[in-house]
């Protein structure tokens, strides 16, 4: 994997790692057009960090660049996702002071199948939103997967 701006890991006063020198993001995605709301996960690679869990698509920020864009540039890195089919809802933001990671949540306006552009993505799926939690989530999601998943169901409301 060659390395870019912003590739790097911050430490943790606690001894957890944090990948991204200027923080991370990545894009929850959803689609509407199906009985029940399904949202698009990702295998991570074995190799990565907390390879084999499903996650969302997204990494480092490039040094300046805002979260909406990295997650949508990342997530057409990995995923092939078209930032013209994508609907940005709102954000929410990890912040650890040293560090944040930003979850963009937002809406695939129309379909499109997902594909795997790079080695970080094992697979790609439409996930009905009931069964995310019966995935083996990475970590960090699976840590914030029901107030991520409360936001959507908010905003989908509104």
């Amino acid at each position: 994997m060659a390395f870019r701006d912003g590739d790097g890991w911050v430490m943790c006063s606690c001894g957890h790692k944090h990948w991204g020198l200027h923080g991370a993001a990545g894009l929850l995605l959803i689609r509407l057009d199906m009985p029940e709301p399904h949202v698009l996960l990702q295998l991570r690679a074995e190799w990565s960090h907390s390879g084999g869990t499903w996650g969302i698509p997204g990494g480092a920020l490039k040094m300046g660049e805002d979260a909406v864009g990295a997650a949508l540039r990342e997530s057409h890195e990995e995923a092939g996702v078209p930032a013209d089919y994508v609907r940005v809802l709102e954000t929410s933001v990890l912040d650890l002071g040293f560090w944040s990671y930003t979850t963009v949540l937002a809406i695939a306006d129309d379909y499109f199948e997902p594909v795997a552009m790079d080695l970080e993505s094992a697979a790609l799926e439409w996930v009905p939103m009931s069964a995310v939690q019966d995935r083996d989530l990475h970590p960090g999601f699976g840590r914030a997967w029901a107030d991520l998943r409360a936001l959507l169901e908010n905003q989908l409301r509104d």
